[in-house]
């Protein structure tokens, strides 16, 4: 906001305190979304985190059953 009213990219990343680093990844990362587009894309990729790892979980649950099913267990840890 602060660049598109003719502020130098130096200047307006000062203002706020971040680095220009930091503005031109957001920039590359966001640059051409609204506000509540932006908004959207962070639910999507939380949720999107949320159902991978509910994944993980059912496919780790496919496996054990599958090997409970078969009649093979996996050897057990002795104790020292």
């Amino acid at each position: 906001m602060l660049v598109s009213q003719g502020r130098s990219v130096a200047d307006a990343v000062r203002s706020i305190g971040v680095t220009q680093f930091t503005y031109y990844r957001w920039r590359k990362e966001f640059g051409g979304l609204k506000t509540n587009q932006v908004k959207r894309l962070k639910e999507l990729e939380k949720e999107n985190e949320r159902l991978g790892k509910a994944l993980s979980d059912l496919t780790l649950e496919k496996l054990i059953l599958r090997e409970a099913a078969s009649g093979t267990e996996r050897p057990r840890q002795r104790k020292v």
